[in-house]
């Protein structure tokens, strides 16, 4: 099983560092032209199923990089974005910046972060997405397959640090991953290796989503 690990497109709240969380945010169309640059450059993966959080965002970046392709996609709650609770739509920018100062936490301390009322910590995400993770991994019927993931910023680097198996205070590793960026996956008897991470096909410039 190879699976191809993708971020979402840019969205307008990205543009302005915004928190969107579980908001259901669109693409942009910078957001729809990266993911239609990145559908070229995995144009030759035969691709056999996608799994997609529920979210727009994600959901269309799968659906314009699957275009033209007879491939089902498969919604999965597991994958949604991190929630942030009363944090989401609030601005992060050095800026902009509305919120409390211990959510700079969020990149420099995830072990200590404490969610708003409503939200998860990276122990909750890590949880769900690796189980999900697991779950594909046994999952017989895609032994041979090529797998399309489409996720977020956030539950993306939980998968991660599940696969690399490190600690909460790791959760970012290499940082978030850049809008449309891929990441791929070996999965051999259950056991997974990280062959490339963070591979845009795209030259265009897409400023980092955090900035501290």
């Amino acid at each position: 099983m190879k699976l191809y690990l993708v971020r979402h497109g840019e969205t307008e709240w990205n543009k302005q560092k915004k928190i969107q969380g579980q908001v259901d945010i669109p693409l942009d169309e910078f957001g729809r032209t990266l993911a239609r640059k990145t559908a070229v450059g995995l144009a030759d993966i035969p691709f056999d199923v996608c799994y997609s959080s529920p979210l727009s965002r994600a959901k269309e970046t799968g659906a314009i990089i699957l275009e033209g392709r007879d491939v089902p996609i498969i919604e999965d709650d597991r994958i949604i974005e991190m929630a942030f609770g009363e944090y989401e739509g609030k601005c992060c920018s050095k800026t902009g910046w509305n919120l409390p100062e211990e959510f700079r936490r969020f990149f420099d301390g995830p072990e200590r972060y404490l969610p708003a009322k409503g939200g998860e910590d990276f122990a909750a995400v890590r949880k769900r997405t690796g189980e999900f993770l697991q779950e594909l991994f046994q999952n017989k019927q895609y032994k041979d397959s090529n797998v399309l993931i489409t996720t977020h910023g956030a539950a993306l680097a939980g998968m991660l640090n599940y696969i690399k198996d490190k600690p909460l205070s790791e959760y970012w590793g290499i940082g978030v991953h850049k809008n449309c960026a891929v990441t791929e996956v070996q999965v051999t008897d259950g056991v997974p290796e990280i062959l490339s991470e963070n591979v845009v096909y795209y030259d265009d410039e897409v400023e980092p989503w955090e900035e501290r």
